[in-house]
């Protein structure tokens, strides 16, 4: 995360504090008030007990165990919000089988243990990036499990979500125990999975409108209508996948309070009017389809965001279609992927014309990555998002607004986060620089708030040394020099084994690889083989690229505060 650094009063025995309970006075910043669209400088926050207790440009009576921060004029805004995210799916090339099958490599179970134990790595992520809240719009049952365990944790977003998405259709992947997806063939089985979610607490309820085979979409309206009204009877509110502009204006009249993707077809007056009339919200997910398509044609387009966000394996996997078995299988994938590139690219340009067409209309629209989905990565997706909606002509602190007080309002959630004010949840971050001068600054991110607990980004969640490892051998598969000598110290040396200097410094290193990188388009090292012992990872690589044959090789890392600070080749 690219970020500028200030010095700020605040030493690791306040946030100790702080974390036990104590009050915080967040002194001289300036507030991104999103809901009034302006900027307020010389602001003083004052938190208690996890809540904004007072704002004011004066100064305040504090309680003896205030510890203050000075903020030099420090952005202060709320806590970002992800309104449509999938905790059942990591990221990675092996999360949907329904999309493309590799269960003969790796099986769907154990990526849907995987998911399970690094839920919490997923959450802080999410927290690390400035995401103080997600919203899962659909998922197994276990999911609950999830929620309700970090439900009490700071040091995680805010979770709310669903269970197993109501549906008109079930990929024959996913029927399997606990499935993510139940078809439905009437309007009673549609009312029994809701009531069937009422027992776990759910905090709305998600439809997936599908149409298939040339069918009548009001044929399947029925089911629509009672699952809205069985969740509309007991508080909930319902999400609705409808992606076609006819079953997106049934979802609507139906009572959908929420569309969790953009219309593909250009929308018109009678769609617009139908969502002011309901108050709908409208999440446009723009990055999502194009993701698919940028993994099974193998030309993925990653962010610096991605690289030192995203969890490293997760990324990595993507890459893995170069060197899995069944190459006709895959190769056809990649031709369908590079064929429909340029539909894509026009689909695209309808969607963002919609999503001005809708911010036009002021219809509430709220941020939502669709985060879980091949390609479409856990916390360092949300920034490709928001430049996506700027591409598509909302200024900045309308992007703001969706990215806050809208997310919050996605679940009437709005009177307690989303915005800087006095009662409400202290979910907060703050910034060195302006977002609303230039949305690209949610990135310089200083400070994560959240219950009034206060975190340095890279104190949520540790770079790991096979994190590092990782970094690094993603980005060389990628042959992006800038996010491939990150992971690296600036005195770096390179050895080969067991003690011949072979280069020093940062500078040798761009040196060296900027050149490979430019020359060998090819490249790909597979990793055949990881040992990780203390602050030292061993990798057994393959590199393909240079010629007919693969070059065996192993790659010894050493970490040193947090960097890879020696490297000794084997071969």
């Amino acid at each position: 995360m690219h970020r500028l650094y200030t010095l700020i009063s605040l030493c690791f025995f306040n946030i100790v504090l702080l974390a036990q309970g104590g009050n915080l006075l967040l002194e001289g910043g300036t507030l991104v008030d999103v809901e009034g669209k302006t900027i307020r400088p010389n602001t003083n926050i004052l938190i208690q007990n996890g809540r904004i207790a007072n704002i004011s440009d004066q100064a305040m009576t504090l309680p003896v165990d205030t510890k203050k921060i000075k903020l030099n004029g420090q952005y202060v805004m709320p806590g970002l919000v992800d309104a449509h995210i999938h905790l059942f799916q990591s990221g990675g090339l092996y999360t949907r089988p329904d999309a493309i099958d590799l269960r003969a490599f790796h099986p769907y179970e154990k990526e849907r243990q995987w998911v399970k134990d690094n839920a919490e790595q997923i959450l802080k992520r999410y927290l690390r990036a400035g995401i103080t809240t997600v919203i899962d719009v659909g998922g197994p049952l276990a999911n609950y499990e999830l929620r309700d365990r970090f439900k009490a944790d700071s040091g995680t977003p805010n979770v709310w979500l669903t269970g197993p998405l109501v549906s008109t259709y079930q990929p024959a992947a996913f029927q399997i125990d606990d499935p993510p997806i139940i078809k439905v063939k009437n309007a009673e089985e549609a009312r029994a999975i809701v009531r069937k979610q009422l027992p776990y607490q759910p905090d709305l309820i998600k439809i997936w409108y599908i149409v298939r085979g040339g069918k009548n979409a009001a044929t399947s309206y029925d089911l629509v209508k009672a699952t809205i009204e069985e969740s509309h009877k007991h508080g909930l509110k319902v999400a609705v996948h409808a992606t076609q502009l006819n079953t997106a204006k049934l979802a609507v009249k139906a009572g959908a309070d929420i569309l969790v993707h953009s219309v593909d077809d250009p929308v018109d007056r009678d769609f617009l009017s139908l969502l002011q009339q309901n108050n709908t919200v409208y999440i446009p997910t723009l990055v999502v389809s194009r993701k698919y398509l940028e993994v099974f044609s193998q030309n993925n387009d990653l962010s610096y965001e991605d690289f030192t966000l995203s969890d490293p394996m997760v990324l990595g996997s993507l890459f893995d279609l170069k060197h899995l078995p069944k190459q006709d299988f895959i190769n056809a994938y990649k031709q369908r992927a590079t064929q429909h590139m340029a539909s894509t690219r026009a689909q695209d340009l309808i969607r963002k014309n919609n999503l001005k067409k809708v911010a036009t209309a002021g219809i509430t629209i709220a941020t939502g990555t669709d985060a879980g989905n091949i390609g479409t990565l856990h916390a360092s997706s949300y920034l490709r998002e928001l430049f996506d909606m700027r591409m598509a002509g909302l200024d900045n602190f309308s992007i703001l607004q969706a990215s806050t007080i809208n997310g919050a309002k996605v679940l009437g959630k709005e009177k307690e986060i989303g915005s800087i004010k006095e009662g409400k949840v202290a979910d907060l971050i703050i910034l060195t620089t302006n977002p609303a001068e230039n949305i690209d600054h949610i990135q310089d991110i200083e400070y994560v708030i959240k219950d009034g607990q206060i975190y340095e980004p890279e104190d949520i969640l540790p770079d790991s040394p096979v994190d590092l490892a990782q970094r690094q051998l993603n980005a060389y598969n990628a042959r992006d020099i800038e996010a491939f000598l990150e992971p690296y110290s600036e005195d770096v040396e390179l050895y080969s084994f067991p003690d011949q200097l072979m280069g020093k410094g940062r500078s040798f290193m761009r040196s060296t690889y900027s050149k490979m990188f430019e020359n060998t388009p090819d490249l790909h090292c597979e990793l055949v083989n990881r040992i990780i012992q203390g602050n030292t990872v061993i990798d057994r690589e393959r590199v393909t690229g240079f010629g007919a044959k693969p070059l065996e090789a192993t790659a010894i890392y050493k970490i040193k505060d947090g960097k890879i600070a020696k490297v000794y080749f084997i071969q």
